[in-house]
């Protein structure tokens, strides 16, 4: 490969595609959730099987995306078209966990305390994603199965390190405009776009400038609230803090997150933060910069960086790179 053009990132790393039924995706979003005990996966289990909590499947006029939905006295309910694979399994076990965020929410605090902010919520999301993944990893020994999974991972971690941070620039440089009294159109959106993202990936990557962007208009379902987006960064890294120390068994590392998705609106985020508790600098009330789930990324490497796998051709060697309860949470 001479030139590494955008959409290389996304090029699939083994030509098989594993599939995935539903109902085995909540079987094993149930196993890999096992560690916060009966009570969660039960409710989980329902919700997802029994009680119709999930619109599940594609279908004609049915829109793109995920999102879980609902309010005190409803249980949760979940938008999102299943496709029978690993990113649909992924998707399933993350909006899962905004909705047993919103149901231990609902039924524990008073309803002006029932909404818990945006910030907390893409936490619980994406630690449920976490553990699913290390379940997944430590029991399916298939190597094209678990190149699927780091596959789905990177995919994660790329869109919520970098497309979502870009983008929450991108939007407070839009509103730093319009507070100067500044034009803003199609053509000074696009790029004002493109620039963040050439920044963002570097000289070593070819980008076309008009296709990316154009990125902006593409996530409508993300830019609805303002300064949404960047919570996502922050919320997949206090996540996967979390499921280390709840994968590693730390003393009453379990009871003090359920106590974090029970607390709903009632404590500031980083408050509630605190009680689970995230790994964040008293000093300077930010994530500590850590690469989540270590273990996942030296998997991944085992199992994708090698010339027959990857088709790096003859001579050439792979080389390693740093790598609401009342609104719509996706």
């Amino acid at each position: 490969m001479q030139t590494l053009y955008e959409y290389d990132i996304k090029a699939p790393l083994t030509k098989d595609k594993i599939e995935v039924r539903y109902p085995q995706a909540v079987t094993w979003i149930c196993e890999g959730m096992a560690p916060l005990g009966e009570e969660y996966v039960d409710v989980l289990r329902r919700g997802a099987l029994e009680q119709r909590w999930v619109d599940i499947y594609p279908n004609k006029g049915k829109r793109l995306g995920a999102f879980s939905y609902g309010g005190p006295g409803t249980h949760p309910f979940i938008m999102m078209s299943y496709n029978d694979d690993i990113f649909s399994l992924s998707t399933l076990a993350h909006e899962l966990g905004h909705s047993l965020h919103s149901y231990y929410s609902w039924r524990t605090q008073p309803t002006i305390y029932g909404r818990y902010t945006l910030f907390a919520a893409e936490v619980a999301s994406n630690f449920n994603q976490a553990l699913v993944r290390d379940y997944l990893l430590r029991t399916q020994s298939d190597r094209t199965f678990q190149v699927a999974v780091i596959e789905e991972a990177m995919s994660n971690f790329h869109r919520y390190f970098l497309i979502m941070p870009t983008l929450a620039r991108f939007e407070l440089e839009v509103h730093a405009r319009t507070e100067r009294g500044e034009a803003l159109t199609a053509t000074v959106l696009n790029e004002l776009m493109a620039d963040l993202f050439a920044e963002g990936y570097g000289a070593d990557l070819a980008m076309d400038r008009a296709r990316t962007g154009s990125t902006w208009a593409q996530f409508s379902t993300h830019l609805y609230s303002n300064f949404y987006v960047y919570q996502y960064a922050t919320g997949i890294a206090g996540a996967n803090a979390l499921a280390q120390g709840v994968l590693a068994g730390k003393e009453d590392a379990v009871e003090r997150y359920l106590d974090f998705l029970h607390a709903g609106g009632s404590r500031y985020p980083l408050d509630a933060l605190q009680m689970a508790p995230a790994s964040i600098s008293p000093r300077l009330r930010r994530w500590t910069p850590r690469l989540p789930y270590s273990p996942t990324m030296s998997t991944g490497w085992r199992l994708c960086c090698c010339r027959r796998q990857l088709n790096f051709g003859k001579g050439r060697k792979a080389e390693k790179q740093p790598i609401d309860s009342s609104e719509r949470i996706c």
